[in-house]
């Protein structure tokens, strides 16, 4: 690729950056759709090798989907929504629990004093803002009733993200195909190895990882509601949910729910219970889900995500949150590639051997160790040459 041709690409690249900034808003309801689409396309795919026609197979997962987004809707968020009420109003039992016992208990073991603020003010302001997130679908309504036009822009990109989803899945094989047909072809190759290799690691997160986290906010729910605490399914999913930072989903839902226990019932029982809940999550992610959803795939790095999804929102918004986990992927294989490049390179092996060049070894038999070997005693071997087995002194 000559001086030229870079400048071109790096040209498009910030062309098409800076109409992503200017069309952020617009495209947010296009960049929902896709995600929908890109998720959901292999199960229309496997759908089609069972011999069902694309439009249906598409039909049917359009409908999974809707159903879904309704349960979510109408039972998953009233039920959160009663079990953070729930957790605020347990809030002050914690917090002096944590006083009155935990902080002289850790002051006498270990000679650490806890020194806390005001857990009262901690308190009011959760209460404060939990009482304004309860009532933010009204406060919202409220004022976009105001303008009819804001309305009507809501309206309208709810009902846009389900058309371009249908439409996306239905059409989604021929639009790759159309993409890889309009690439120079100099750089063709390169691309699609990079694409592919883009789309083995955004779905292994996407698509593994996030089966993951909900099969653990489940079973971590599930065994904590068994246990009988009474936030017990909430700790479960906050654990599962950021369960993609290695351990730290298992340390945080650990912590709250033995604090829970101890608060709710004061005994060793159940706090040996919650342990055994976690203990037996943990042993599946690692034997079971993990291999069965992941498999060998390479993930995005918990740090990359964390970082993009904070990148991407700051720069772009929420469109830029949606983008974030996919420009990540493309940005991890693009540096592998170059790294591949780098260590192949003349700059990085300047001044090294090259494979398979012969290595002079001199070896010394029938004279002293400090005399100078004779010309019929010097042997050049290979590195992966075995040593002569015999060598006889010369005469």
């Amino acid at each position: 690729m000559n001086a030229t041709e870079r400048w071109q690409w790096i040209f498009l690249v910030l062309v098409l950056g800076g109409l992503v900034y200017l069309l952020a808003p617009a495209l947010t309801p296009f960049a929902i759709a896709a995600l929908f689409a890109y998720l959901w396309d292999p199960v229309v795919d496997r759908l089609e090798r069972l011999r069902v026609s694309r439009d249906f197979a598409v039909t049917l997962v359009f409908l999974l989907i809707i159903v879904l987004v309704v349960l979510i809707v109408l039972l998953l968020i009233p039920y959160l929504e009663r079990q953070v009420a729930k957790l605020i109003e347990q809030l002050p039992r914690w917090l002096a629990w944590v006083q009155a016992e935990a902080a002289p208990w850790v002051e006498q073991r270990f000679g650490v004093t806890l020194d806390f603020a005001d857990p009262q003010k901690l308190i009011d302001m959760l209460s404060g803002h939990w009482r304004e997130a309860g009532g933010l679908a009204a406060t919202v309504l409220a004022k976009v009733s105001k303008s009819g036009f804001t309305v009507i822009g809501w309206v309208a990109q709810l009902v846009l993200i389900p058309v371009v989803t249908f439409y996306l899945l239905r059409d989604w094989d021929v639009l790759v195909s159309r993409v890889h047909e309009l690439l120079p072809r100099k750089v063709e190759p390169t691309i699609a190895k990079l694409a592919r290799e883009s789309d083995e690691v955004l779905g292994a997160f996407l698509r593994g990882q996030l089966s993951v986290m909900v099969a653990l906010g489940v079973l971590y729910g599930v065994g904590l509601w068994l246990v009988g605490l009474d936030v017990g399914p909430l700790i479960g999913m906050i654990a599962g949910l950021i369960s993609f930072v290695p351990y730290l989903g298992a340390i945080v839902g650990v912590a709250m729910a033995l604090i829970a226990a101890l608060v709710q019932f004061g005994d060793w029982q159940h706090v040996v219970m919650v342990l055994a809940v976690f203990g037996v999550g943990q042993t599946i992610e690692g034997y079971v889900l993990v291999p069965k959803l992941v498999g060998d795939k390479i993930g995005l790095h918990p740090v990359a995500v964390i970082f993009a999804i904070l990148a991407g929102g700051e720069l772009f918004g929420f469109l830029g949150v949606l983008l974030a986990l996919p420009v990540a992927a493309v940005v991890m294989v693009v540096l592998r590639y170059l790294h591949e490049r780098y260590t192949a390179s003349h700059l990085y092996n300047a001044g090294a051997a090259p494979p398979g060049e012969l290595v002079p070894t001199v070896i010394v038999a029938g004279h002293e160790a400090d005399a100078a070997p004779a010309p019929a005693d010097i042997a050049l071997i290979t590195a992966d040459a075995p040593p002569p087995a015999e060598t006889r002194p010369v005469d």
